[in-house]
């Protein structure tokens, strides 16, 4: 690095301080309004795919050929590797996508990310780049006004002034870009860069990779690199170099990602690390014969000829590493050693990112499985009521309180922490069908909360019978026993409920509901009855009711759950 820093300042030494702060300034300008551009237009792409992008991925079987079809597939119409691989990452984290199919499906993603390439070396660059983006503006002003109620016409029309303002931005990157015949000193700079035979190789590769993980767009560097050859100031060797150490510092992203993931999310983005630098290292093995091939193909058009490099190096790696699967995964596994996950008993946000993602679509799959994640704490939780009639000693009851405790304080700080993510992705900009699901997960969530608070109760009523030496005859047993066990199968049917919003189970939740209600409504005539005819005193029958009634409280607000998503569900359909 030093090495080129001393080259830099040499190429840059005869120029006025002033015009080297312009060349800045007009190319951190340009690239910004590439990247918001990139930014834009994959947004939308990811708003118009909706859920049905997610299923896509859920569905990937564990054939690797089905696997890189579908990364292929998901990058090009959605735009961004990166995206596609933070959502393997957060897939494989939820036990939703194996190992080897999320390896499979970063495959396809390098695959379908040379769009953009294509995208750029045929419209993005020469004279009069930007000409197609007027009538795309006016197309899309037009969209918003004629389809303003629709959120797919929106969406549709954030794409298209995405890809306008990429053209653009590439227009106004090509005019930044510092002309070869008025500095020359830069060319001399960039020169010596390249007269270190194999060693200026490495050393490109090393400046794509950095560049790439600063800038964390790759397809923003690759439209550099295409600038660059455009304007002469790199040959084709150097800017396949360039190319390879992109592909190395794109990985940065889903890596990023994985720092809050288990185990198995972080095998999933190291995996995308080693492919990219295997296929780099097996491209350096063969590195002049494909120099040879790509300028045979383009021996003058020297950016379609780097965005023909940019294909076969992807899809040619990905031919010959889909074969080496097992083998990656045994490298990953050295790689990020396994580690002895937290207890059910500790607090820990599973899936929720520490910063909000590209769009509200990928943000609400988050939250989505960390609500389901909530709930299984909240059965978890559940279990532990039959050890406090059960408990032989006073430790033993001791110790299944402080669980419960323990899990009430969890539940606490869950529904805290969720609602704070959905209220920050309400904030920003999304749809109607977005805006409708937080609502719902925000009701899911509160009665969630409130189901881990009447468990408490439930305990907290055991405790205060047995310091009270209040107890139950046989049947009064038998009868909260049996409560206990409808309650558990209807939060057993909003469990499967949250699992999957688009078929919801709403007859079983009702009839469910329904049994916990009649069975309340017998015990309570009986608990009459039997209070008139002076079967069991006033403290015995206040536990008792309690009890039967807080029971019933759980299988409403487990309804409430099923009727929150089922709701939803009617809305996006509407």
């Amino acid at each position: 690095m030093f090495v080129l820093l001393h080259i830099i300042n040499e190429a840059f030494y005869h120029m006025n301080t002033l015009d080297i702060l312009f060349i800045i300034l007009d190319l951190a300008g340009s690239l910004a309004v590439f990247l918001f551009a990139m930014k834009l237009m994959s947004e939308g792409l990811q708003k118009i795919a909706g859920s049905r992008m997610r299923s896509v991925l859920g569905r990937v079987t564990g054939t690797p050929l089905s696997g890189i079809l579908t990364g292929t597939a998901v990058t090009a119409a959605i735009q961004s590797s990166s995206a596609t691989t933070v959502m393997v990452v957060s897939f494989v984290n939820a036990g939703m996508l194996s190992l080897a199919g999320a390896v499979s499906v970063i495959m396809g993603a390098n695959i379908g990310t040379t769009v953009t390439a294509w995208i750029i070396a045929l419209f993005g660059l020469g004279e009069g780049s930007g000409a197609f983006s007027l009538p795309m503006l006016l197309a899309t002003v037009s969209l918003f006004f004629i389809f303003s109620s629709k959120d797919r016409m929106k969406s549709i029309g954030q794409t298209v002034i995405g890809l306008s303002l990429l053209l653009i931005g590439m227009e106004l990157l090509q005019e930044a870009m510092p002309k070869i015949e008025e500095y020359p000193s830069l060319l001399e700079g960039i020169a010596s860069l390249s007269g270190y035979g194999f060693w200026s190789v490495l050393l490109f590769i090393l400046i794509g990779t950095v560049m790439t993980c600063i800038v964390q767009s790759s397809s923003a560097m690759m439209a550099i690199t295409l600038l660059m050859c455009y304007n002469g100031m790199i040959g084709t060797e150097m800017a396949i170099a360039l190319v390879m150490g992109q592909n190395i510092g794109t990985t940065i992203t889903a890596n990023l990602a994985a720092m809050v993931a288990n185990t198995a999310g972080k095998k999933a983005a190291r995996a995308h690390l080693v492919f990219n630098v295997v296929g780099v290292v097996i491209t350096l093995a063969l590195f002049h014969p494909i120099v040879k091939f790509i300028l045979w193909a383009f021996p003058t058009d020297v950016p379609m000829a780097i965005t023909l490099f940019h294909t076969i190096f992807n899809v040619g790696n990905t031919a010959i590493l889909a074969f080496f699967i097992p083998q990656i995964l045994r490298l990953v596994d050295l790689m990020v050693k396994e580690r002895k996950e937290e207890g059910d008993d500790e607090f820990r946000l599973t899936y929720l990112e520490p910063t909000l993602l590209s769009t509200a679509e990928l943000n609400l799959q988050s939250a989505k499985m960390e609500i389901t994640e909530f709930s299984k704490r909240v059965l978890r939780m559940y279990t532990f009521l039959p050890g406090l009639r059960t408990a032989e000693n006073e430790d033993e009851f001791d110790g299944i309180m402080e669980r419960i405790a323990k899990y009430e304080e969890i539940t606490d700080h869950m529904e805290l922490e969720i609602t704070k993510f959905l209220t920050k992705v309400g904030s920003g900009d999304v749809s109607q069908h977005a805006s409708e699901r937080i609502s719902t997960m925000l009701r899911i969530i509160d009665n969630l909360e409130s189901i881990g608070d009447t468990i408490y109760q439930i305990a907290m009523t055991r405790k205060n019978k047995r310091e009270d030496a209040v107890h139950f005859d046989a049947g009064q047993n038998a009868n909260l026993e049996h409560m206990r066990e409808l309650v558990e199968k209807a939060l057993e049917v909003m469990d499967r409920n949250l699992h999957d919003y688009d078929h919801v189970d709403l007859d079983a939740a009702y009839a469910a509901e329904h049994e916990i209600n009649a069975y309340r409504d017998r015990l309570r005539a009986q608990h009459l009855d039997a209070l008139k005819l002076g079967v069991y005193d006033y403290a015995i029958g206040n536990a008792y009711s309690s009890l039967y009634a807080q029971y019933e409280k759980l299988g409403d607000y487990a309804i409430n759950v099923s009727e929150a998503i089922d709701s939803s569900r009617k809305h996006t359909e509407g």
